[in-house]
């Protein structure tokens, strides 16, 4: 692209182009020629990459906005063209130079190149590399001369710390002579105190072998005192654990089985009250004649008394199962609501299980007992068992089934006890024990019928 000078001429130094990227030097008053310039352009004159900058002052412009500059003077010939005119204005003598082609001699080469850059006179590369050699001709004798500087300030440095250097031998040195004469003083005093501990090491070691010697007897006497006192501590603990032993076992084993007889009482003296009830006889009614075994007219068959069985999976079985006397419900917790509802949390199975045995030992008056596995448990339970039901969590090492066992065989013989769980290896354990299996299914039957 070929610029066009203030005067609307074609530029000669348009068609240069700088082959290398600008000296830092040059670059930096390229940079702040375009900030002083920028400052009298309005907004509609910057290109639109700089406006953002147009309020900034000039050195935090230059700062921040330094590349931005460069670039547009670079790409925007209409831009580089109002910077120029600013230059003008500001530094007429340089640039009236710089455009006779003849700048000052005694112009710094920067200014002249930077100048030179914004203008774009007819040579103007020529200028811009030669400010950048002279530029770095400058930076190289002026690093020279730090160098011999620095040079000469650690040869002096050198020269003092050799002095120094020497002054401190001669003192260490000296230092060192009087250091062998007090080692030589003091070995010979070690050598007399090596001989007195010697003389003190032999009395020591004498008078040692005598304190062992009576150590080692008194040591004889005291372990046989001390083995004499722990045997019969020993003897005196085994005599008290043999005592607690059996009075434990005494105390546990009369009232396991005073419970257990009271229990077993209880259930024949209900049984008989039951029966009676159910027989519905006077006291004074029966006869002799009334004991002979035959069938009366009218009376149900024995036919008639099998059509009459309940079937297995009938919850009216259930019902006559928890009138009988002292009966006790077994439920195997997890079983039933896994059965019933498994899609529930845990939490909301055990809730309402627990709510509907509430009402069952409510309506039947009968001893009701849940049992769920705490294998199933991430931290203890914090619950309130409803009235009327025992809630137990089996322990860490015992399955919910192993302590169904426990409850069934902890019972007298002769109670009635009934177990729900669908389990078969449950159902066959506490038939075998004594108790009355019953499917999980018919207890959900009956809590469904209310």
């Amino acid at each position: 692209m070929v610029e066009t000078t203030t005067g609307g001429e074609p530029d000669d130094g348009a068609a240069e182009v700088l082959d290398r990227p600008l000296p830092d030097g040059v670059r930096r008053r390229v940079v702040q020629i375009v900030s002083d310039g920028f400052g009298g352009l309005t907004v509609a004159e910057l290109p639109v990459q700089l406006r953002q900058y147009a309020r900034f002052a000039p050195n935090r412009r230059a700062k921040f906005a330094g590349n931005a500059m460069a670039a547009a003077l670079e790409t925007d010939p209409l831009f580089r063209q109002r910077i120029a005119e600013k230059l003008r204005e500001a530094q007429s003598e340089l640039t009236g130079a710089l455009d006779s082609g003849s700048p000052p001699p005694a112009a710094d080469p920067l200014d002249v190149a930077a100048a030179a850059y914004v203008l774009r006179p007819p040579g103007w590369v020529k200028l811009v590399t030669a400010a950048g050699e002279e530029a770095l001709r400058a930076d190289a004798e002026r690093a020279d001369e730090e160098t011999r500087a620095e040079l000469d300030r650690l040869r002096e440095e050198l020269a003092e710390a050799r002095g120094q250097t020497r002054t401190e031998t001669e003192r260490l040195r000296t230092e060192l002579e009087a250091a062998k004469k007090e080692a030589e003083s003091l070995h010979r005093k070690l050598r007399g105190a090596l001989s007195d501990v010697k003389r003190g090491e032999a009395a020591v070691r004498k008078l040692r072998g005598e304190m062992e010697a009576v150590r080692g007897e008194g040591q004889a006497h005291v372990s046989a005192a001390e083995s004499e006192s722990r045997r019969l501590k020993a003897r005196l603990s085994e005599v008290e654990a043999t005592l607690e032993a059996t009075r434990r076992a005494a105390r546990e084993g009369r009232s396991v089985e005073d419970m257990r007889v009271r229990l077993l009482l209880d259930t024949v003296l209900d049984a008989a009250q039951g029966l009676r009830r159910e027989l519905a006889l006077p006291p004074v009614s029966v006869r002799p004649a009334e004991t002979v075994d035959a069938v009366e007219p009218g009376r149900m068959t024995p036919k008639d008394i099998a059509a009459r069985a309940l079937s297995e999976n009938d919850p009216a079985i259930l019902d006559q199962l928890l009138a009988l006397p002292q009966a006790h419900l077994v439920v195997d917790g997890y079983n039933v609501t896994k059965t019933g509802y498994p899609q529930m949390p845990l939490e909301k199975q055990r809730l309402r299980l627990l709510g509907q045995l509430s009402q069952l030992a409510a309506q039947t008056g009968a001893e009701v007992t849940c049992v769920f596995d705490g294998a199933e448990l991430a931290a203890p339970v914090l619950l309130a068992p409803p009235r009327g039901v025992r809630v137990l969590f089996s322990k860490p090492g015992v399955t919910a089934d192993e302590l169904i066992r426990q409850l069934v065989r902890a019972e007298p013989p002769g109670r009635p006890v009934i177990v729900v769980s669908t389990d078969r290896e449950v159902a066959d354990g506490v038939a075998k024990a004594g108790a009355r299996p019953v499917a999980s299914a018919v207890l959900l039957k009956r809590f469904s019928r209310g």
